[in-house]
């Protein structure tokens, strides 16, 4: 396996890397873990129309991309895995929770927050790194608390449905205008606007009412990745929904049931989108491994 070192990068205006160790830091070295977020490859994007979608190929316009990460930890060359312990920076990270903002409250995504965070900042002992692992979701212990007084990043109200189901460890919405190669926008300068959103998070999680912290949760719905060969230098790690939703019909809904997949059971709409995040849905296994994030 190739030995790639860890990139130091110095606070300045230019951000300069270096590789050796700064002092005054007793061993520890910061690290810097760059994220995207993409529609079928292209840069996500508050307001912007993203075609080929889904199924029906359809178009659709965003309005909000987040999601949280946790317990990020670090290869070593020989193979031990070494915990990144995350900058306290009372915003975006907190313990070893962080959360992914892309959208800027623009446009159609007003209904967000201004703030942008895009990279996981912390330190490591000083070494040599070759691969990385990461958890897409909240850990158990903090995913049921009181977002109303809990610190940041767990006090966003937007990330989370209740106490018993905690938070939304993932959150994409997005409209289809219904348009697509075959029925262009001349042919339909409407066209039905439909709602499809895709909320994961934990589910049947046991507990007396929806107000109380659960005692366990039968679906935990976290997602584990994992990247060898992985050089912080030049690597980043891309979460591209397009992929997720390739399977999904996002112009038309399931009776009855949310718009999207929010994760709940017996909706019509889940098995694609659940499967392509390599989640077990309804007592069905996932046909493989998820296909929400790469490295690039």
């Amino acid at each position: 396996m190739k030995r790639l070192a860890l990139s130091l990068c110095v606070v300045g205006a230019l951000a300069a890397c270096s590789t050796a160790a700064p002092t005054g830091t007793a061993g520890l070295q910061p690290v810097k873990l760059n994220f995207a977020a993409e529609v079928n490859g292209q840069a996500f994007a508050c307001g912007q129309q993203y075609p080929a979608i889904g199924t029906t190929r359809s178009t659709v316009t965003p309005s909000d991309f987040r999601y949280y990460v946790s317990e990020v930890q670090l290869f070593t060359a020989d193979g031990r895995a070494v915990p990144v312990q995350l900058d306290q920076d009372g915003a975006w990270q907190l313990e070893n929770i962080a959360l992914l903002d892309f959208e800027n409250a623009s446009g159609p995504c007003r209904n967000g927050t201004t703030g942008v965070n895009t990279a996981v900042r912390g330190k490591v002992p000083a070494g040599t790194y070759t691969g990385l692992r990461f958890t897409l979701g909240v850990p158990f212990a903090r995913n049921h608390g009181d977002p109303t007084v809990s610190p940041a990043p767990l006090n966003n109200t937007a990330m989370f449905w209740n106490w018993q189901g905690g938070y939304k460890f993932l959150k994409f919405d997005t409209t289809s205008s219904g348009i697509t190669p075959e029925k262009p926008a001349a042919a339909s300068p409407l066209g039905p606007v439909t709602r499809y959103s895709v909320h994961l998070g934990s589910t049947l999680c046991a507990g007396n009412s929806k107000t109380e912290a659960p005692s366990a949760c039968q679906n935990p719905n976290r997602i584990t990745v994992e990247f060898k060969n992985f050089d912080l230098a030049k690597h980043n790690v891309v979460a591209d929904i397009g992929r997720v939703l390739a399977g999904a019909n996002v112009d038309v809904n399931a009776p009855m049931t949310s718009p999207g997949c929010m994760s709940f059971l017996k909706d019509g709409d889940c098995p694609p989108v659940m499967g392509a995040l390599g989640l077990a849905y309804d007592g069905v296994a996932a046909p493989g491994s998820q296909r929400l994030f790469a490295m690039r």
